[in-house]
């Protein structure tokens, strides 16, 4: 099979082992791949200070442990020393159509964001840099 590459991506940053807020955006991404027929990356970011590095193996189990097998799901494990910042690198290499991603992340990225660009909204950048849509999700 070629891939022709019209298959659009749904990037999932998530952290290990999950959290309450980890699922919820897991959930919400999964039925976002879902309603559009779409491949899901599922991303981990291992930072370089941290001493204990997550595989990819440990992430698909855990997914997989809580929403069972998922066919259209790619698990990616980054190294990197600012979370966000290697988010963005990965939605840019992935040329991910829609990322998901918490709340609290959110904010985190338009701080970082802002000390990148003048442009506050993440979601406006994302849009005009990376062609990308950004669906933000709220544990309940």
């Amino acid at each position: 099979m070629v891939n022709t590459g019209t298959m659009q991506q749904v990037v999932v940053p998530v952290r290990y082992p999950l959290t309450h807020h980890s699922r919820a955006t897991l959930g919400e991404a999964i039925d976002i791949a879902d309603e559009r027929d779409a491949a899901l990356v599922v991303l981990h970011v291992n930072l370089y200070q941290e001493s204990h590095a997550v595989t990819r193996n440990d992430l698909k189990d855990a997914v997989e442990e809580a929403f069972g097998e998922l066919t259209n799901a790619r698990y990616a494990v980054r190294k990197g020393l600012l979370v966000e910042e290697t988010i963005l690198e990965e939605i840019a290499a992935e040329g991910a159509d829609v990322v998901v991603i918490g709340k609290k992340q959110a904010s985190r990225w338009r701080r970082m964001i802002r000390r990148l660009v003048d442009d506050p909204d993440i979601e406006h950048y994302l849009q005009n840099e990376l062609d990308c849509d950004v669906v933000t999700v709220s544990a309940t």
